[in-house]
This record gives C-alpha cells, structure tokens and sequence, in this order.
C-alpha cells in the first residue's frame, strides 16, 4: 500500500513538473509558429503562461482598448533583479530628477523597451513577440540568461491590439489552407479600412505626444514610470523591402545628442553581424528620420531614450506567405526571425554597455535640468486665455510630466517672442499666467513641443514639420529667452458655479473654447432650447462676443417648467462654464434677445460617409470627434449607400477626405437638392476638391499648377527627390487671416493658425463668405515649397457658401487632423453648431 501510495505521489508530481514547463510557441499554439497569424487573446494567453512557468518574467495589464481588449506588458530580467524591481525603476528616476531620493543599487541596469506592433496590420511584428519572449525566458539559453543579471527588458506584445485583430480575423476568414504567395490573391488585399489604425482609425504611431487615444494615455503612464535606457519600435514595411535598423536617415532634430545618435550605430553594426551571417538584406540611414516628436522612436528619444524603428518586409500585403521581386517567396515565420534577431541584438549590446547606457542617460538630464536647451528658456501662457483652454493644456503637460507653474513675481515688464505676431514684444507678468521653466527634466520636450519653429536639416522628411502647442490650443503665448522663476505649483481662479433661487430672463454663456461646445452639445441633447448672439453685444457693463450662448426662460419653461434651472445650473458645473445672469432681454450695445440677430440654434442631426474611396483617417477623426470629444450622436453611412438614405432625417452631412470614387452623379444630385431644401455639407480637404468647379458649387481651383502637376527634371537623375520638394508641403503652420463675425469664426480671433498638409489651392469664393484665407506673404513655420508657397497666397482656407436654405462649409485643411489642433476642434464645432 506504502509503495501505491509512493508510486502514485511520485506520478501525481511528474505529471504536475511536466504541467508546469516552459512550453515552447508551437507546442502552446494551436498551430506551429509562423503558420497562422496569433489570435490577439492567444497572444495574451502565451505571455501569461510564461510567466506562470517561469521566474524570469512578470505580465500585468495595464489598461484596455476601445474595444476591450487587454493591453499587456512583460518584464523580463534575472530573479534578483525582479525581486528588486521597484528599487529599479525608482533609481532610474531618481537619476532623471523626475523624483527625489537616494540610488541604492549594486551595478547600473540597462532598462531596454520593446514595442510591438503599433499598426496592427504589421502582424509579423506581433507574432515576432512570442519568438522573443520565449528566448528571453529560456533558461538552457546560459548567452541570454547573463544579459538579464544587468538588464530589465519590458516587452508590449501589441500596441494596438484592436487594429491587429481587425486584420489577423479578416486574414484567417479569407487566406487559403495553403497559403497562394501571388499578390492577385484576396489574402493580400485587405479591405478598408485595414488593420493599421485603432477602434478610430487613429495612427497610433503618430499619437505619442499628442496622447488623443486610450492606448497612448494608458501606454504613456507606464512608460513614464520607467523612463527607458532603449526604446525599439517594431513595425513593418513594403514586402519588398529589405529591413530596416538604426541609424535612422536625416533629418535629426536639433536636440537629439550626439550620444543618441552614436549609440544607434554602435546598436546597428551589433545586428549587421547576425544578418550578414545570414545573408539577410537590410538597410540603414534611409526614409526613416527623427525629426516629427510623436513617433515611437522620436518621443522616446525625447525623453532620453535611444529611439529606434525597426522594418521588417511584410506589412498588410504579405499574408502569410509572398513572393517577392527576386522571385523567392517571404514567409510569416522569415519575418518573426528577423525581429527575434533585431530585439534580442538590442538587448545583447544594451546589456555589455550598460554602464555607458546608465552614465549617459544620467547626463542627459543633468544637462536638461540646466536649462540650457535651445535658445528660449521659459515660456509663458497668459492667464487670459481663459480656464477651459489652460485646462486642456495643462492635462497634456501633466501626462508628460513637463513642469508648470505661477510666476513667482508678477508685474515688470521684459521683452519676449509673440506667438501670435510672429515678433518680439514687451510684457508683464500677472498672477493667473502659467509658466514653463525650462530648468526641468523634461525640458528637451517641452522645447520640442512649444519651440515656435523647429529647426529642419534637411527638408527631405517623413512628417509634418511644425507642431507647436500655442498654435494648436488657440494660445496667447509668449517665448523668453530669460528663466522665469515659477512656483512649483499652478492655481486658476477657482470655479463657481452659479446659484440662485429665482429663474433669470436668461443665462449667458462665452464662446472661446471646447468646453463651450461641450456645454451647448449637451444640452441640445437634454431639450433646452439655445440661442446665439450673431454680434456683440454689451449688458450690465460686460461686453459679450459674438457667439455667446443665449439660454431664454421663455424658450424652455413649455417644455421644461420647473426643472429649467436645474438642467441649465448642472449642465454648466460639469463643464466649469461660467454663467452671467441676465434679469431683461434689453442691451445696452448690440441686439436685444428678441431680436434676428440673436438666432435659434438647431439641434445639428449629423450623417457622416465612410466607406471605400474615403480616407480613414479623417473619417475616424469626425467619428473620434462626435463620440470622444463631444459626446454627441453620429449617424454613419458608406458613401455608395447614400443613394439610398433618407437625407430628410439629418441636417448635416460631413464628406471626410477621399476621392469617392463610388458616389455617382444622381447621388450628388440628391444632396444639393437636400442642401437647397436646408441641409448642410462640411466638406473636408481632398473633399474640397470633388466639389470644385461642379455646377452649383462656387468652390474653384486657383489658376497656374496644381499641387499634382507634373514636373520636368533637368540635370542630374539622381537628385529627383531633392528637386521635387519645391512641390511639397508635408506638413506647416499657416497664418490665417480670419473673419470672426461669421459664424464659423466665431471665438477663433482674427487670427487662426492652420496646419496644412496639402498643397492644394482655391481661388477666394466669389459667392458666398471667405471666412479663413491666406494673405500674400504670411507667416509660417515649417517646411513649404517655394512652388506651393507661391501657390497659397491668396488662397481660401475656410468658407461658406449659401445654397438655398442651405449651407456648405469649406474646409480646405482637415481641423481635425489627428486630433490634436485643439483650435481646429473648435473650429469644427463652429461649422457644425453655429453656422446656420
């Protein structure tokens, strides 16, 4: 009995060691690796089991998708190491500044940060993740396992886990038992909108210091937390192209050292020898710069990482499995190799030069706590911008931890750049100002991030070029070249919400700023019933602009009775909006609030087109726009099924950016007779241009080349890139002058400044309102081809035309272009409020 009972207990715990291994990927998967694309949840799945069944690797989850779906991380090290791994993390901060405190260590340990995936229908990167996690945790791998003893390496297995499902579901319903390499194959052309974007089609690679998406939100509070030595940005690229490692291509940004760019070569070469023993293809030092701060690479790199992006061959094309232009066939599992081999190359040098990773990381920030980055070393923010404004600023300083606060001293006056002019004027400090100090850690982002224009090496570049916050947010802002002492914290007025026990004649609300639009979009959908002063006006004392809200008791008191000032007074403290009371509808400047001037907001019933021929993201912009920022219904339809909508149940139709190949002439006939019969068209960008020069529509291409004209090279073959640039503008910021008593400019100022990305011009309309345009000579900032420079002078960037009953508002630049111009959102909630 004695030796069943051994026997059993030995059998039992056999069984338990044998549960309990380490299994590699194709013994965990359903299907070898490199055969099937992994299924996002078997992704999570396999971390989870190597970390149950190892002692080297830690997951957690750090937050979810839009859709749900778990965001993870892995942090894999030596046992020691993780046992001590708190200590770790709060050393490396300690050693930015970002926290106080004494570094207790025995040897400096690199922290090396791989990213995978970030468009999720680069699926070979992915996939690559469980090839590198499982050789980091294999313990028989006596090389690997002595990296750990003085590196931390944190694994995300999918950045985007939404994009990369919606591809790797369509791949698996569509590709072949035996997967056909021809590209003709409906396995390599994938449907719109594609994987590579997120829930809202947002690129979350361009999203790293705009931080608009809750993948960026949540991934930035970790990193952040850690504050990496290396940070790898895993992608993909054309199925032709050979791969793709540091040093990345000109241009840099001035503020990358020469030790970030170094390091990226010392790192490249360590791969070349693995692929050159290979014979793997790659290339360095083309395409990919470092210059836009939002990237994977370039914001890391901001932050005092080593950025890099690594390319594999694949993209959404290769499926599984393709041929390629020197006839061999490229394989799902060629393509995880490659990355295994790229990150675990990363993590072999990082690991022999950590002392050198440690030292210098600890200088990059002693040199920014100088101050003495860059040619401004404060910038101040008036305080007259307003609460809302500030408010949105300072959410965006704190998730990246720039510093900000009250000036310490207020009055005198000192000499400072003008954002708004362009020029050096005088100043004084008040109280209600916010100050950033560039004395701080995080002082080289914060001058990439406001530096009023960035210094561009070479034109030549893969981005947008000018990017500066006071530009985006709409901003009285001012750039010094003094260091402005600053209080460590910041204090706005204090909010006070509105209270009395007798209804007014009516509640006045501003206009200036989103929270506005948020106030006005919530309250049409509770029923109250808005007004909108088209002029200003002045009462009491208090001059109120254009725009402003004009809440009557007598338009809500049938509907709403007893209940009206509780809706209106809760509606505006959620928002902080501040209410002026009005006792008459008398002015004593301007219109009185019976008056035509004062105008019936309509409850705008929104459709929006999507679909094939139409850019995706703008169309996630607009949808992003109404159920993120507003909080307000959309209707969505696929712009071939138009035809068949009842138009009659909307009032505004928005046309994102496309080409719309598939909406036909009777279509478009249906909408200009519904926009005659009271409807409005927003037309956004390359939207512009389909209506351009139809019959009905007042909307014109300037005359001499268009921004697709072809060009003619002279000279030397070799330099037709370079040549062709006086052709380009990928991305600037354009003064705009603007009218501000039309309804679309509304509380913009006389100013707006708009990020243009295309190089299309329109003659100014000759019917109807040029409501934003372009001067001769106007400021920018960024690069602009010396042909599309002539090109936009005197050009239409904004207008409305009246159609009838109707209107179309025409938006030449996209306001709502990856959804960081907070002014452009503004400037949208205009087109789709106010302008009526």
């Amino acid at each position: 009995m004695k030796k069943t009972v051994a026997f059993l207990t030995f059998l039992f715990g056999a069984l338990f060691m044998l549960q309990a291994q380490l299994l590699p990927p194709s013994e965990f998967l359903p299907h070898d690796l490199g055969e099937h694309f992994i299924q996002h949840h078997l992704v999570v799945d396999y971390f989870e089991h190597v970390a149950e069944n190892s002692d080297h690797i830690i997951v957690e989850e750090y937050g979810r998708t839009n859709q749900k779906r778990p965001l993870i991380l892995a942090y894999v090290s030596s046992k020691e190491n993780l046992q001590n791994l708190e200590q770790i993390r709060k050393n490396n901060l300690i050693r930015t500044g970002l926290i106080d405190g004494k570094i207790e260590e025995k040897e400096p340990i690199a922290i090396v940060w791989l990213g995978h995936g970030v468009h999720g229908n680069e699926a070979g990167a992915t996939n690559s993740s469980i090839a590198t996690i499982y050789e980091l945790a294999n313990t028989k791998n006596r090389e690997i396992q002595e990296w750990l003893k003085n590196t931390v390496v944190i694994v995300d297995p999918a950045l985007n886990p939404d994009g990369y499902s919606r591809y790797t579901h369509w791949n698996t319903n569509v590709t072949h038992y035996h997967p056909n390499p021809h590209i003709e194959s409906r396995e390599h052309n994938e449907p719109w909108p594609g994987g590579r974007v997120n829930h809202y089609m947002f690129d979350l690679n361009r999203d790293w210091a705009w931080a608009t998406q809750v993948e960026t939100q949540q991934r930035l509070e970790q990193y952040k937390k850690w504050m990496p030595h290396i940070n790898v940005d895993v992608h993909e690229q054309g199925h032709n192209s050979p791969y793709y490692f540091a040093p990345a291509a000109q241009p840099y940004h001035e503020y990358i050292t020469q030790w970030q760019a170094d390091f990226q070569t010392e790192i490249g070469l360590n791969h070349t020898k693995y692929f050159d023993a290979e014979g793997w293809l790659y290339f360095t030092r083309e395409i990919f710069d470092l210059f836009y701060p939002s990237y994977g690479d370039t914001y890391p790199t901001f932050n005092g990482a080593i950025g890099m992006t690594y390319e594999q061959a694949g993209h959404s094309r290769a499926g599984r499995a393709i041929l390629i232009e020197n006839g061999d066939t490229l394989k799902l599992m060629d393509r995880i190799l490659h990355h295994k081999t790229a990150t675990l190359s990363t993590v072999e040098v990082s690991s022999k030069n950590a002392d050198r990773l440690v030292e210098n990381f600890e200088k990059y920030f002693k040199d920014s706590n100088s101050g003495n980055i860059g040619k401004y070393k404060s910038y101040i923010i008036k305080g007259s911008n307003g609460r809302n404004k500030i408010k949105e600023l300072t959410k965006l300083l704190d998730l990246h931890q720039i510093r900000y606060g009250n000036p310490s001293t207020q009055g005198g006056s000192m000499t400072a750049f003008d954002f708004q002019t362009g020029k050096n004027n005088t100043i004084s400090l008040n109280k209600e100002d916010l100050i950033v100090n560039l004395n701080q850690p995080m002082s080289v982002l914060a001058q990439v991030l406001f530096e009023p224009k960035s210094k561009l090496v070479d034109s030549l570049t893969y981005d947008i070029t000018a990017w500066s916050l006071p530009y985006a947010y709409g901003l009285e802002a001012y750039a010094s070249t003094q260091a402005i002492s600053n209080k460590d914290t910041y204090e706005m007025a204090d909010y006070k919400a509105i209270r009395t026990n007798k209804t007014p004649y009516a509640y006045i609300a501003e206009w200036n700023a989103m929270d506005n639009i948020r106030f006005l979009s919530e309250l049409l959908q509770k029923g109250i019933v808005v007004r909108s002063a088209t002029e200003d006006f002045e009462q009491n004392g208090t001059t109120h602009k254009a725009g402003s809200l004009i809440i009557l008791k007598i338009d809500n008191l049938k509907k709403h009775g007893d209940n009206f000032d509780a809706i209106v007074q809760s509606t505006a403290k959620n928002f902080e909006q501040k209410l002026a009371l009005a006792q008459t509808g008398f002015v004593s400047k301007g219109h009185d609030f019976g008056s035509s001037f004062v105008q019936i907001l309509k409850a705008p019933k929104v459709l929006a087109l999507s679909g094939e021929g139409i850019s995706y993201y703008t169309f996630g912009q607009v949808w992003h726009y109404f159920e993120q920022v507003l909080n307000y219904p959309l209707g969505v339809v696929d712009a071939e099924q138009v035809g068949n909508v009842d138009l009659e149940d909307y009032n505004v139709l928005i046309l994102p950016e496309g080409w719309y190949p598939k909406l036909d002439t009777a279509a478009a006939e249906k909408i200009q007779s519904w926009v005659r019969d009271g409807g409005k068209v927003i037309a956004i960008g390359s939207a512009v241009g389909k209506l351009a020069g139809k019959e009905g529509f007042s909307i014109k291409r300037k005359s001499g080349n268009s921004a697709s004209s072809p060009v003619a090279y002279v000279g030397c073959y070799a330099a037709q890139e370079r040549k062709s640039i006086s052709n380009q503008i990928p991305g600037a910021v354009y003064e705009t002058t603007f009218d501000n008593t039309h309804p679309l400019g509304f509380g913009i100022g006389d100013k707006y400044f708009s990020l243009k990305t295309s190089g299309s011009a329109y003659a100014y309309l000759d019917k109807g309102w040029n409501v934003g345009f372009i001067e001769n000579d106007p400021m920018y900032a960024g690069f602009v081809g010396s042909n599309v420079q002539q090109r936009l002078e005197k050009s239409l960037t904004f207008g409305v035309q009246n159609m009838g009953g109707g209107q179309v508002v025409y938006m030449v630049d996209n306001p709502l272009f990856r959804g960081f111009w907070k002014q452009g959102l503004f400037l949208m909630g205009n087109a789709i409020f106010q302008v009526n």
